[in-house]
């Protein structure tokens, strides 16, 4: 076998893939019951946050000691799986308009693709990958139920459900991630 089939089976990543489809299709089909309102952004949110909760858990190996003690440089390749994980999340997402539901657009999917991949490597620098789901979803959760703000706090804490334009909702979601990709690439997760 070749290295990156042997990385790919080691992260979980077609168990992480075909969660994220599943979820995917699944939110797919309880969207286009009717059951959102058009142009609700919840529902392209979820896709996208069970996208980054199944990638999350391959983000750490079988072995956190081997990854630790080999003498290959880690940080390329947790750099790049987190951002081959946050492409798919997109693609997984615009995919869904082959089905025929537009849930939401490009740079929505981007945005918060990137936003919540972020969350999700800081989540594993912060708790490990078994339990680095619980920040993107966390966050999630928060923004659907958060208290009615007003002005830049409302931008910044329900930044996964504003429109694309917004820029303390973009600027919220770049930061998290840089910052949690540079923490997940550098520190690896947490054992």
């Amino acid at each position: 076998m070749r290295w990156l089939v042997l990385y790919a089976r080691s992260r979980q990543v077609p168990a992480a893939l075909a969660a994220a489809v599943t979820g995917a299709l699944g939110v797919w089909a309880l969207a286009g019951d009717g059951a959102a309102a058009p142009g609700d952004p919840r529902p392209a949110a979820l896709v996208l946050a069970i996208a980054a909760a199944a990638a999350s858990t391959g983000l750490g190996g079988q072995d956190p000691a081997l990854d630790r003690t080999a003498a290959i440089r880690w940080w390329t390749r947790r750099t790049a799986h987190e951002l081959l994980a946050g492409t798919s999340a997109c693609a997984l997402l615009l995919g869904l308009r082959i089905l025929g539901e537009d849930l939401a657009t490009a740079a929505f999917v981007v945005r918060d693709a990137a936003g919540l991949m972020g969350l999700a490597a800081l989540g594993a620098a912060l708790c490990g990958a078994a339990y680095a789901w619980t920040v993107p979803v966390g966050w999630l959760a928060l923004s659907s139920f958060s208290p009615p703000l007003t002005g830049v706090p409302l931008e910044v804490v329900t930044w996964m459900l504003q429109p694309p334009g917004t820029a303390a909702s973009t600027w919220t979601a770049l930061t998290v991630a840089a910052v949690g990709t540079a923490a997940y690439a550098v520190t690896g997760p947490r054992r």
